[in-house]
């Protein structure tokens, strides 16, 4: 189910490898963030704000921000996982927004096997990715020069705009898009992402 998807992981992984090495990321540690965390979007914004000057502090704060949508996803699937502590540390590993997606199928239950098996993959091509990118990223040249700069953004954009819904959901997405450009020319890099998130109280809702 999840071998569509493992080429695009391991695209976007050489992407983010690429990215890592111009802003300065050896190429070990870059596998070893993407083998370790991973979590695309928070490892792209991390290195994103590290690679333009920002602090260690903003960077890790932007990547939080990023996943903190694991926490409800976490909490949806964990009666999925069986056995010790440390098993169940290691199968959470391969949660991630598509391997959630495909082992619930559109049904109330998951299938913890789906799950594991579509982590399996996609860990594979996002680390593999990454790897071919952080080592070959010299041998690329300018990511400019094949777009691989604007590949994160065009899947963020892609994402958001699944979720323009309603109007409360396209007035967060508008505010922090306006808040981002507006504190982008006079604030440190990290800053305007940081702030940014303010945007989604405007989607808030009482339970």
């Amino acid at each position: 189910m999840a071998a569509p998807l493992v080429p695009a992981a391991a695209a976007l992984g050489a992407s983010f490898g690429v990215l890592a090495r111009t802003a300065h990321v050896g190429a070990v540690a870059a596998v070893v963030m993407s083998a370790t965390t991973f979590a695309g979007s928070a490892q792209v914004a991390a290195v994103s704000v590290l690679g333009a000057g920002g602090g260690v502090a903003a960077a890790v704060v932007a990547a939080l921000l990023l996943n903190a949508r694991y926490a409800p996803i976490g909490i949806s699937i964990a009666e999925s996982f069986r056995g010790r502590f440390l098993r169940r540390l290691a199968e959470a590993q391969l949660v991630v927004d598509e391997s959630w997606a495909l082992a619930r199928g559109g049904t109330a239950a998951f299938d913890r096997g789906v799950l594991l098996g579509a982590g399996v993959a996609l860990w594979v091509g996002w680390t593999g990715g990454t790897a071919a990118g952080a080592l070959l990223g010299g041998v690329i040249g300018d990511p400019k020069s094949f777009g691989l700069d604007g590949a994160f953004a065009a899947l963020f954009l892609g994402l958001v705009g699944s979720q323009l819904r309603s109007r409360r959901a396209f007035a967060a997405a508008a505010g922090g898009a306006l808040i981002a450009v507006a504190l982008t020319p006079v604030t440190p890099p990290g800053i305007p992402i940081l702030a940014a998130t303010a945007a989604a109280l405007a989607g808030w809702r009482r339970a």
